[in-house]
């Protein structure tokens, strides 16, 4: 089992190669949207460079949760996710900081869930099963 530190490198060599950024911007802090520039298909590029980079199946959805309905009044109101919601994405997502989020559960700020450390977090408990 590699350490977090090697994890984290792992992790940082796969977002360079797939986002085209340097190297030192990838911190653990940095979003894959905000800081990074990811664009959603991105996304499944980076799913399949981390199966290649640890020889692991990341099932479809499993890193980044699909289908959290907005329109959903019990997810989401009046553009805050709501109690609910954010149970719903601690169940989908146990990887990410939604304490972080829940300070400010705006709807736009959820892409903010998706940072380098989820990934490392995800990545290390792929492992460690």
């Amino acid at each position: 089992m590699p350490s977090r530190d090697e994890i984290f490198e792992k992790v940082r060599e796969t977002l360079v190669d797939a986002l085209g950024v340097d190297d030192d911007e990838v911190t653990p802090e940095a979003t894959l949207n905000g800081d990074l520039g990811a664009e959603s298909i991105d996304f499944l590029d980076i799913v399949f460079r981390l199966e290649k980079n640890f020889s692991v199946k990341i099932p479809r959805g499993e890193l980044f949760p699909e289908n959290f309905d907005a329109a959903d009044t019990s997810l989401v109101a009046n553009g805050v996710v709501t109690d609910a919601g954010l149970a719903e994405l601690r169940n989908r997502m146990p990887h990410a900081d939604i304490d972080k989020f829940a300070a400010d559960p705006k709807v736009e700020n959820i892409q903010e869930l998706f940072t380098v450390n989820m990934i490392v977090n995800f990545m290390e408990k792929k492992l460690a099963a």
